[in-house]
């Protein structure tokens, strides 16, 4: 599955980074997204979760 995040909604809470560092990261400038690799395994439960806690809703799956 795809990953797309979008950096202008980012709020750069950093929750992406913290639950699934292996695709995300934190810009070190302004704190918003950095994705690390833009493809993941279709069961990657962190993935996942990352998307789903994003308090911004900057991230998405596209299977």
């Amino acid at each position: 599955m795809k990953i797309i995040a979008d950096r202008g909604l980012c709020a750069s809470a950093g929750m992406c980074a913290l639950t699934d560092p292996e695709h995300f990261d934190q810009d070190e400038e302004d704190g918003r997204v950095v994705l690390l690799a833009d493809e993941a395994e279709d069961c990657d439960t962190d993935v996942e979760d990352a998307v789903r806690l994003c308090p911004s809703g900057a991230l998405r799956l596209d299977r």
